[in-house]
């Protein structure tokens, strides 16, 4: 037991904080927290995009995904049991990426001198202060799409075993549709701008293939993007009715 130990009569594990309570309070660790969520929200619009493209094949084929959806891991676990997991598990990184993102512009607020005459700085404040009003635009949208179309709180009609009348019934409302085009258009750049920062955060930088980061932002991006709005629109035009 060292002078320390015997001085306090508690341990160094005791008597401190985890290892990654200590690493998250660091700048750096905020960084990594939010690279690490940013890649499960990025896999998660990407795979909920690619389910939805079932609309397009018509409602047996949504709603069917829809039920295997609610159906994973049953009956080894109740049905909708691992549906929910997951919700939990996106809940609480959209919560770390949020504390991490607001953490990090505070203690940047705080230490951050009063004047700045570098064009790298306009720029890079620029691409700060995009990220963090998209951020909350995209943080709406999604308390608003949960409400849509998941609990149907906008729709008198609403069934949980027909996705595709309530995508329809939703989308048929040219202001419903605008918020979910607008909201889009805005995850569309916070992507690109999470997309290309996140290399550099977990340390996958290299001057030979930074020019590859760029591509694969734009190219993420745009899909996932073109995909969601291709939703709203197909609706509003008629292909999908």
């Amino acid at each position: 037991m060292s002078a320390t130990q015997e001085r306090t009569g508690r341990s160094p594990r005791a008597g401190g904080s985890l290892w990654i309570t200590r690493f998250y309070g660091s700048a750096l660790g905020k960084k990594y927290a939010m690279a690490i969520t940013g890649i499960v929200w990025m896999a998660y619009v990407f795979v909920h995009m690619v389910g939805n493209l079932k609309l397009y094949q018509g409602p047996e084929e949504i709603n069917l995904y829809a039920d295997w959806l609610r159906q994973i891991a049953y009956p080894a676990l109740p049905a909708q049991g691992a549906l929910w997991a997951f919700r939990v598990i996106l809940l609480v990184t959209l919560a770390i990426h949020i504390h991490a993102a607001f953490a990090l512009w505070a203690d940047n607020r705080r230490k951050r001198p009063a004047k700045y005459d570098s064009r790298d700085y306009v720029a890079v404040n620029f691409a700060n202060r995009t990220m963090r009003w998209t951020g909350i635009i995209v943080g709406l949208f999604i308390l608003f799409h949960i409400a849509d179309l998941t609990f149907g709180a906008l729709n008198p009609e609403f069934d949980h075993a027909d996705v595709y009348s309530n995508m329809v019934a939703s989308f048929s409302n040219p202001v419903i549709s605008g918020i979910y085009i607008l909201a889009n258009l805005a995850l569309g750049l916070h992507l690109y701008h999470g997309a290309w920062s996140l290399f550099q955060t977990m340390g996958w930088n290299n001057p030979r293939f930074n020019h590859w980061r760029r591509h694969f932002a734009t190219i993420f991006a745009v899909v996932v993007v073109a995909g969601n709005l291709s939703f709203p629109i197909a609706v509003l035009v008629g292909i999908v009715a």
